[in-house]
């Protein structure tokens, strides 16, 4: 069996497990006899579960160029926002159960699997550009001391309803939807409303907040 194919069957394995039992319940043994392979095998192409759940980070910053493309053909920054974010929706929602599996790891500043640690940072980086990218495609008007931190103050945003999806029970995760519609509204109104010079305080206060969540 081809080297790729072993990872990718490790891998997928593993993301069933995590589906079925959650992170902290699944072992790399289960992960190997569920894959097919040997422990040692498991071991050989994955240090760890940790290591799994990287590498299915680093799949999905791999899959999405080509799934956001049909995003940024939207010529309104309300509406491309709104694509970027369904496209995402779309494609992790069959591991949305996987997502909450390990989102109390994720939540430890100190765990690789945290959006934040340095093991995912290049993720970051792809997702800060792709708002960035929407922000100039769109020709939205930024104000020079927001510029270089917008990308990432989308990310937050984008963070936040990630989490309440993860956590949304209703039919078909409706209540993201319609959070994501309404909230959209006020994330443009607020970004359209920052050029004005009295608002220089509040702006002043989001970089804080910003250099704060940055540690």
């Amino acid at each position: 069996m081809a080297t790729k194919d072993t990872r990718e069957r490790i891998l997928e394995a593993a993301l069933t497990l995590f589906r079925e039992r959650g992170f902290a319940e699944a072992t790399m043994r289960d992960i190997a006899a569920k894959a097919g392979v040997a422990s040692g095998l498991a071991y050989y192409y994955f240090e760890s579960k940790e290591a799994i759940v990287l590498a299915f980070y680093q799949r999905a910053k791999d899959d999405l160029p080509a799934l956001l493309e049909p995003a940024h053909r939207e010529r309104t920054l309300s509406g491309r926002l709104q694509a970027i974010l369904e496209a995402k929706l779309a494609y992790f929602k069959p591991n949305r159960r996987f997502l909450g599996a390990i989102l109390s790891h994720a939540a430890d500043p100190a765990s690789p699997l945290s959006p934040f640690h340095e093991a995912s940072r290049d993720i970051r980086a792809f997702e800060f550009a792709q708002f960035d990218r929407a922000l100039a495609e769109t020709r939205t008007p930024v104000p020079r001391d927001l510029a270089p931190h917008m990308g990432k103050i989308l990310w937050f945003y984008e963070m936040g309803i990630l989490l309440f999806w993860i956590y949304d029970r209703s039919p078909d995760q409706r209540r993201t939807r319609e959070l994501l519609t309404a909230s959209l509204k006020v994330v443009v109104m607020l970004l359209k409303v920052s050029n004005v010079p009295l608002l220089s305080p509040a702006r002043r206060s989001v970089l804080n907040i910003v250099s704060i969540l940055e540690g």
